[in-house]
């Protein structure tokens, strides 16, 4: 494995600070009205959020960014940034991954550097961007010469690996449930890298109406282990 790829692969880590360990994305709505009780029930909620979400609004956005940031076109990137954070209709998933690509971004900037992830941190600063985590995962993968599949792939594992964290907490399942749930899961990844690599442009933000209300009510909760 490359120096290059074991950095990216720094940024899945569920001790990097980037504070996705807080947010579940609605699964907490699911969970307080029983409609995820336990390991099934979490795998069949979680193969519909990568089906839809995952796939064509955080992973086609990481495609997206990474083509853009190939070209060094700052332009589109901030198109793509404005893009997804209307795209997003409930106000605790604009704000979980608005807060979440701010806290990214900073760090990634004193780890890494790079002028184009510099550039979208200024841009952030001035309040032309909002800042989102697939942006950022793929302008660092781009920076680091990880191919465009690799960088996709391995956004999407992050993302899985932090919500099923989030379930051994939140409902809760087992570490080793956790583990067969995430062994499971890599061949579903790698049909939605195939599917976004496959993707239009236009398809970005596609999602299931469901989820985004669960993402909704989340706020109106009256207990709640996450953010989001």
């Amino acid at each position: 494995m490359t120096n290059q790829l074991l950095a990216l692969v720094q940024l899945c880590d569920s001790n990097f600070p980037s504070g996705a360990f807080s947010h579940s994305f609605g699964m907490e709505t699911y969970i307080q009205k029983e409609r995820i009780i336990n390991a099934v029930t979490f795998s069949e909620a979680l193969s519909t959020y990568v089906e839809t979400q995952l796939t064509y609004t955080d992973g086609l956005a990481c495609r997206l960014a990474y083509e853009f940031a190939s070209e060094g076109h700052l332009q589109k990137i901030k198109e793509l940034d404005q893009e997804l954070y209307a795209l997003a209709l409930a106000k605790e998933t604009r704000e979980g991954t608005r807060r979440i690509g701010q806290r990214m971004v900073k760090l990634c900037v004193d780890l890494f550097g790079g002028k184009l992830l510099e550039c979208y941190e200024q841009e952030i600063q001035r309040k032309e961007c909002f800042g989102h985590p697939s942006i950022v995962f793929a302008i660092i993968a781009e920076q680091l010469q990880v191919c465009k599949q690799t960088a996709v792939s391995t956004h999407l594992y992050a993302t899985v690996s932090s919500l099923i964290q989030n379930a051994v907490r939140g409902i809760p399942i087992g570490q080793t449930d956790g583990q067969r749930i995430s062994l499971a899961f890599h061949e579903k990844i790698d049909q939605a890298v195939m599917n976004i690599l496959q993707a239009d442009s236009s398809e970005l933000g596609a999602m299931m109406p469901g989820l985004e209300i669960a993402q909704m009510q989340h706020e109106r909760l009256h207990v709640r282990l996450f953010m989001s």
